[in-house]
């Protein structure tokens, strides 16, 4: 199903609209209109007038200055580490509490009274309609609820007129900007294109069921924004690279390592086309197609889509199922550990019961 929605959002009758796993790159700069006379037209200074500027779904960016250096990749590396790093201590400490959580709240409920298990709960019927709802989904899509939310307030932000040069500022990428290290975290729940947004947040509602009994809840949180840090500081490179230097935005390169896991530890699942149904192919036959795609879009310059984003974003999907995996999450026993010692150690000095 959710190949269904990316193979639609691949239809070049889909026009100009950005497509799905895309991290936009549509902005464009506005040369601005010379004031000078122009030369005639047989002098050496004669310049043909400028093609019309191509329509965007988004509004142009500020003027930026000249090419950075090279040097400023080293605080967006940095901080790429630095953040994988965090994230996934974070989800570690975060599921040994979840835990521990779920055990204390299962012998509370047994020595609960029974009377007040039968006792009848005061709720309005919208209430309990939104908590049918919440109890009818599954734990992956329980899980995105949250990231699916500040997407959508990320794009609302970026219909105040008053908000725009902080979105330009915080929640674009680009290595010639004067903030590297927060784009490349905030630009991941940036959209400026509501097709954009829920092309990608369908994606990611459709495939977060498969990756979240995968994964679990807590790694794929910190797989998800870690994909985001990483995937962007891979197209900052290609920028650096290229000298080609437009800001980017979308949640495009995190989506892309959610496909990259399902699709390279389930290669043999069946997709299809959403419009022909009757043909069907492997997953693992799809991710070949999309890396196929972005390296040739990377490779002949191809501007409409981030490309580096896409691909490095694919790339970390691929190597974390395979090996990052074993290496990262299955060695975090040391750093839960110490986090126990130091909880019972502090709950003994206050007194308190230690587990």
């Amino acid at each position: 199903m959710a190949w269904r929605c990316w193979a639609r959002a691949w239809d070049p009758r889909a026009h100009r609209l950005t497509v799905l796993l895309e991290q936009r790159q549509g902005f464009r700069r506005v040369r601005p209109r010379s004031e000078e006379p122009q030369a005639p037209a047989g002098s050496a200074e004669a310049r043909p007038a400028p093609p019309p500027p191509r329509r965007s779904l988004c509004p142009p960016p500020p003027a930026r200055g000249g090419r950075p250096s090279p040097r400023r990749l080293v605080k967006p590396l940095l901080f790429a580490v630095g953040f994988t790093g965090t994230a996934f201590g974070a989800a570690a400490i975060w599921q040994y509490e979840a835990l521990k959580s779920r055990v204390q709240s299962y012998f509370e409920e047994a020595r609960a009274d029974w009377l007040d298990k039968i006792r009848p709960q005061k709720r309005g019927n919208f209430r309990k309609q939104v908590n049918s709802w919440w109890n009818n989904l599954t734990e992956g899509q329980r899980t995105v609820t949250g990231i699916i939310a500040a997407n959508v307030f990320i794009f609302c932000l970026w219909r105040l007129p008053g908000m725009r040069r902080i979105m330009f500022t915080y929640f674009t990428s680009d290595p010639s900007s004067k903030a590297l290290c927060s784009p490349m975290l905030l630009s991941t729940f940036s959209h400026f294109s509501l097709f954009h947004m829920a092309a990608n947040m369908y994606v990611l509602w459709s495939f977060s069921s498969s990756v979240v009994s995968l994964l679990g809840c807590e790694q794929f949180i910190a797989v998800y924004l870690s994909a985001g840090v990483i995937s962007t500081f891979v197209s900052y490179v290609a920028k650096m690279a290229t000298g080609k230097f437009e800001p980017s935005l979308g949640a495009s390169g995190a989506i892309m390592t959610v496909l990259a896991a399902v699709c390279t530890k389930m290669p043999e699942a069946k997709l299809a086309i959403i419009f022909l149904p009757m043909f069907t192919f492997t997953a693992g036959n799809a991710l070949k197609a999309i890396i196929a795609f972005d390296t040739a879009g990377l490779a002949l310059g191809w501007r409409f889509f981030d490309h580096a984003a896409h691909l490095g974003g694919a790339l970390f999907g691929m190597w974390y199922v395979t090996y990052g995996h074993e290496l990262i999450w299955k060695n975090r026993e040391p750093l839960v550990k110490a986090w126990h010692e130091m909880r019972t150690r502090n709950t003994g000095k206050g007194g308190g019961r230690s587990n």
